[in-house]
């Protein structure tokens, strides 16, 4: 049995779509998630023709994602940083800070997207901070930084399920240890930027966390917890995201890289991080907002 999901921003997911789309296929009755923006179906098979469905249904900003009816609802987050938890990529804001952010930027978007080394990418980016005052990173983090649409739903909602949630990220724990806290992460993992009396070094602490520092995380927390890969919920959008993607049991790729969503079944172009509520069956009526601090 499969899993039909129909998810767009709010207002923006019509009836008729649904149900002409549930006809076709000869899917059971819909349940809506949340009115006009997040709808499912059950049917039988896997439908031949699903990837040129969910081309058409792109060209309408609607994301549908097809999966297993079985273990959807899943015990722990594993979630990437930069541009997937906030809406920014740290590097690129620190560089802005030094003077070279267009050069960073570039560099950046293409590791992302797989053209370049992660680990020598990140030595080069980080060498072009040297000298900064540490108080940038504050700096950045006050002015620069915001969570991505949805995060702080997404995961006091897990959290008040009981699932585990782990922050890991290729950026620097200097980032990662406020934004987990912030959103109410369980525990994180990243680099480290080396600073030495208040100076930024240039340099990152080895070894470096890449691709499959990410995967590490995935085998060593679900092991420690007692869980299986397939408890896991993981959400990326580079390419350095692509190994624990592939194997926690729905990788969904948020917004991503284009040759990073053509390696994954689950993309999620249009809505934001509440859609990973609505894959694994909650409604919105199940979400919990947290109570803002101060």
């Amino acid at each position: 049995m499969y899993v039909v999901s129909l998810i767009a921003r709010p207002g923006g997911l019509q009836p008729a779509l649904v149900e002409n789309l549930r006809n076709a296929w000869g899917g059971a009755e819909a349940d809506w998630l949340s009115p006009d923006e997040a709808a499912e179906f059950t049917m039988e098979r896997m439908p031949d023709n699903r990837w040129n469905v969910w081309q058409s249904l792109q060209d309408e900003r609607v994301d549908m994602v097809v999966q297993g009816a079985e273990n959807r609802l899943k015990s722990m987050l594993l979630a990437d940083m930069d541009s997937t938890m906030i809406e920014q990529e740290c590097i690129d804001e620190l560089a802005e800070e030094a003077g070279v952010g267009a050069h960073v930027r570039k560099i950046t978007a293409r590791a992302m997207n797989g053209e370049l080394d992660f680990e020598g990418a990140l030595i080069e980016r980080v060498a072009l901070m040297k000298g900064l005052d540490s108080a940038v990173i504050q700096r950045v983090l006050e002015t620069r930084i915001t969570h991505m649409p949805g995060a702080s739903v997404l995961l006091a909602t897990m959290r008040a399920k009981g699932a585990y949630t782990v922050l890991v990220s290729g950026g620097f724990t200097e980032f990662t240890g406020v934004v987990a806290t912030a959103l109410g992460f369980d525990e994180n993992r990243a680099n480290t930027l080396i600073i030495e009396e208040n100076i930024l070094s240039g340099e990152v602490q080895m070894p470096i966390l890449g691709r499959q520092a990410k995967v590490t995380a995935l085998e060593e927390i679900t092991k420690l917890r007692g869980l299986s890969e397939q408890d896991v919920i993981a959400v990326g959008d580079g390419a350095n995201d692509l190994g624990m993607l592939h194997r926690a049991g729905i990788g969904v790729a948020l917004h991503a890289k284009p040759s990073v969503a053509a390696e994954c079944e689950v993309r999620i172009n249009h809505g934001d991080l509440t859609a990973l509520l609505y894959l694994q069956g909650y409604a919105r009526s199940d979400f919990v907002v947290p109570t803002p601090k101060g």
